[in-house]
């Protein structure tokens, strides 16, 4: 991790970083890639190949590519009802404790969410009315991790929102299994169905529906880049949430700021993978110095300080700037997943933040408890998509149907601009149509 001066010097570096890497692979996956086709193959290709053979062959073509990729036979594609039940006396109490927090949390502020974002418009020509997504699917990346604060905060905004039934998918362990904490998490959140399936054919499933999986009207959730070339050969198909990339933190932080904190927000992001961006943006170089000599310390005793120093290493800089304000434009440059304000009076400067997926305020919001406990949702926008995009919210999850009631007065008060209209466009039928209400 380096220290970088000046405004520019900073943007010219941050407009370097590339976007979601979708047709970029190691060396080694693209040998990994060639053994199984057989040939050199491109991700997309590899991926196109996956989501026909299970549109065509349903769960066959799941069971083949589950053993044929990961070298697991699966038995069963669901999880049972007894199985996730019985997941519930294999955890701590204290863990199980926290899981209902989280999940308590983030509905009560989706709840809250739904209150003032859910509209229906009535008036005497017009109105919508608002209706939740039928079925929607939840890929949860798993095999040797388990991560329930994901199924939480995707899950949960759905189920508020009021839709139907939702479904997820996750990979299984080498055994074959779903972690307990996922399965937790999944009945907690109100998952109606769970299925030990991963990778591309997991969201082929979802998109196309097999013998076990049902089709959905949308899917949701990260992955890695099959999951996500997956997800955006399907969308037309049935609708995507987004296409998640390497996630990012910007911390802006004065001379008020302590470096300890700094720095293990930094390395909290570094530590998720080798590709995570943690950006720090300070108006004191003294701030800066020792933030550096922080995480040198701190990261010693990281279990997972081989991922955080290669991060930090490729995609971690502290850039030194003259003001707040030229550290919040750098921001909204950059668009970042987490925006955090490590600053004497956060709330001042809220009003300048345009382009963040979620804004930590003061020194005690650190980007952790975002992602646990606080309530929205941590599936944000990466990649600088923040700059067009939302969080994960129950928005997501319903759709706005238009109506219109015209009578005849209003018919002939408006129609004949619709005539007008319809015959620049040469649409004669479509001008008959209105004339015939007309000529009554």
């Amino acid at each position: 991790m380096r220290i970088i001066e000046g405004l520019e010097n900073a943007r010219k570096y941050l407009a370097r970083r590339s976007q979601i890497p979708y047709g970029t692979i190691s060396s080694t996956l693209r040998k990994r890639l060639k053994e199984l086709a057989g040939r050199e193959i491109e991700p997309e290709e590899w991926t196109r190949q996956i989501i026909n053979e299970v549109a065509q062959q349903g769960d066959t073509a799941v069971r083949d590519y589950t053993l044929k990729i990961d070298g697991i036979q699966l038995k069963n594609l669901e999880v049972s009802r007894e199985t996730i039940k019985k997941s519930f006396d294999n955890i701590p109490e204290a863990l199980l404790n926290s899981i209902n927090l989280a999940a308590e949390r983030i509905r009560l502020f989706h709840q809250q969410q739904k209150k003032s974002v859910w509209h229906e418009v009535e008036g005497k020509e017009w109105g919508q009315i608002v209706r939740p997504l039928s079925r929607v699917g939840f890929y949860i990346p798993g095999g040797t991790a388990s991560y329930p604060s994901t199924v939480l905060a995707t899950v949960i905004p759905a189920k508020v929102a009021g839709v139907q039934e939702i479904i997820m998918t996750t990979p299984p362990r080498p055994d074959g299994t779903v972690p307990d904490t996922t399965l937790i998490a999944a009945e907690i959140a109100g998952v109606n169905r769970v299925f030990s399936i991963g990778g591309a054919q997991a969201i082929a499933a979802m998109a196309f529906g097999t013998e076990t999986v049902p089709k959905v009207d949308k899917i949701c959730g990260p992955g890695n880049i099959f999951v996500m070339l997956a997800k955006k050969q399907v969308f037309g198909i049935t609708d995507i949430d987004a296409l998640q990339g390497p996630s990012e933190v910007m911390v802006i932080a004065d001379q008020t700021a302590k470096p300890s904190y700094c720095a293990a927000d930094l390395l909290a992001q570094a530590e998720h993978d080798t590709m995570a961006q943690a950006i720090m943006v300070t108006t004191s170089k003294d701030l800066a110095e020792q933030t550096l000599k922080e995480i040198e310390k701190q990261i010693a005793t990281l279990p997972r300080k081989g991922i955080a120093s290669e991060a930090l290493s490729k995609n971690g800089i502290i850039a030194v700037v003259a003001s707040i304000e030229e550290g919040i434009e750098l921001s909204n440059d950059y668009a970042p997943e987490h925006l955090e304000l490590m600053i004497s009076d956060p709330d001042k400067y809220l009003h300048l933040v345009t382009n963040a997926g979620c804004v930590f305020l003061g020194e005690y919001s650190t980007e952790p408890i975002g992602d646990y406990v606080a309530g929205p949702s941590h599936a944000l926008p990466t990649g600088g998509t923040a700059r067009f995009s939302s969080p994960l919210n129950i928005i997501d999850f319903i759709k706005i149907i238009d109506i219109v009631k015209i009578d005849r007065k209003g018919i002939n008060s408006i129609g004949q601009a619709a005539i007008n209209i319809a015959r620049a466009e040469g649409l004669e039928a479509h001008a008959r149509a209105v004339e015939k209400r007309l000529e009554e």
